[in-house]
């Protein structure tokens, strides 16, 4: 297959800013693709496939090209997708004939080096989620699938299959979950038909959180870590538009994201948006039926979409997060009426963002938990959650 320069030496750059100044790939993406418009379908997704795999295979083409520089990585990860080296692609490494033979001993090196991983993550999984890590790692690595969630407000699952099926989308249902599609591998859904209002982007893992709180129309209900409000948008849903659900975050961009979204969705008349401040929870003291917390965490059940953020994060970041998780327990909870429902929800398998935070909660005497759902990538095949709900004394 050919490569054009052009491209290649973008998703180079891409991939060199994710590494070396730490960006999100996402956002670099997003970037590049609209100060380059006349890049067609195909010149994209060759971008895209590249930087995301190299990102999610970073120490394993390591160990293939055997080097670490940027323009070596991509050019192993060009051979896996099947390209010849182009003769103008200068990089320092082993010939394409060499990682072609690696790849037999890649099955032999350490974990953290074949499923590509960094040490100090690796040495937390096993530390935390024992035998299961193996399992769970894989999954991680897997590409992952687009979800949908149906708008129940502008309507049903069957029509928006049909929507969907006149530009050419085959979407399925997923067994279990309601108002949740998938597409067909390797497929995504065009901009324009995200903002149509029908449909929002959700992994299948995320619907599963709202339900958990068992929303009745005309509750008031808070989500206190709305961000853009995914969760927002599915609670006025099981709620029919009924009730007030205040979407609260520290970022007023994310909020007013909110706001655009609530408003092509319909749900605009139940969704309130709040910037959260020093008094907000004493301002707000026991108003909410009930109450979600979808706190900050490590994302680690998230990689599949996100594979560049286990670059990212540090031990120290952790540790901050999981001071942030117990410290949004512990003061948050004070919005909710007593009797009212919590659920405490994140996008992380491990234990230590989860039940611990939980633990330390019920240890002060003033809930008690009802149930409890941990979402296992290797089990379900969907991103990574876990969410549990408790009743206020």
């Amino acid at each position: 297959m050919k490569m054009h320069r052009i491209l290649a030496e973008a998703a180079s750059t891409i991939a060199k800013s994710v590494f070396r100044e730490h960006k999100v790939l996402d956002h670099e993406l997003a970037t590049a693709f609209e100060e380059n418009p006349k890049w067609g379908k195909r010149d994209r997704s060759f971008i895209a496939e590249t930087v995301f795999e190299v990102a999610r295979w970073r120490r394993a083409l390591s160990f293939l090209v055997d080097s670490e520089e940027t323009t070596a990585l991509c050019a192993a990860q060009w051979v896996r997708m099947g390209y010849e080296i182009p003769e103008w692609w200068a990089y320092n490494g082993k010939s394409a004939e060499e990682m072609k033979a690696r790849e037999a001993e890649l099955a032999d090196q350490h974990r953290a080096v074949r499923e590509s991983i960094p040490d100090w993550i690796d040495a937390l999984g096993v530390a935390e989620l024992g035998t299961a890590w193996d399992a769970e790692l894989a999954a991680l690595n897997q590409r992952a699938s687009v979800f949908l969630r149906v708008n129940t407000l502008r309507s049903t699952r069957p029509e928006v299959i049909a929507w969907l099926d006149s530009f050419h989308i085959t979407a399925t249902e997923v067994p279990g979950l309601p108002d949740a599609l998938v597409l067909a591998t390797g497929k995504s859904l065009p901009k324009s038909l995200r903002l149509d209002g029908r449909v929002e982007i959700q992994d299948a893992g995320s619907q599963m959180i709202a339900p958990l709180l068992d929303p009745q129309p005309g509750e008031r209900i808070i989500d206190a870590c709305s961000g853009a409000g995914g969760k927002s948008l599915h609670l006025a849903a099981l709620m029919k538009n009924e009730g007030r659900v205040f979407g609260m975050d520290v970022d007023v961009k994310k909020l007013a994201e909110l706001e655009r979204r609530a408003k092509r969705t319909n749900a605009n008349k139940c969704i309130k948006t709040k910037e959260i401040k020093a008094n907000t929870a004493t301002e707000f003291a026991e108003v909410a039926d009930r109450l979600l917390i979808d706190a900050p965490c490590s994302g680690l059940g998230t990689l599949k979409r996100q594979p560049d953020l286990k670059w990212r994060l540090k031990p120290a970041g952790l540790e901050r997060l999981q001071g942030i998780q117990k410290e949004l327990l512990t003061n948050y909870t004070a919005m909710l009426k007593p009797g009212g429902r919590l659920v405490y929800a994140t996008c992380s398998i491990l234990p230590s963002e989860n039940r611990a935070a939980v633990d330390h909660l019920l240890a002060q005497g003033n809930f008690t938990l009802l149930e409890e759902h941990p979402v296992s990538p290797a089990a379900t095949g969907y991103d990574g959650f876990y969410a549990v709900a408790l009743v206020k004394s």
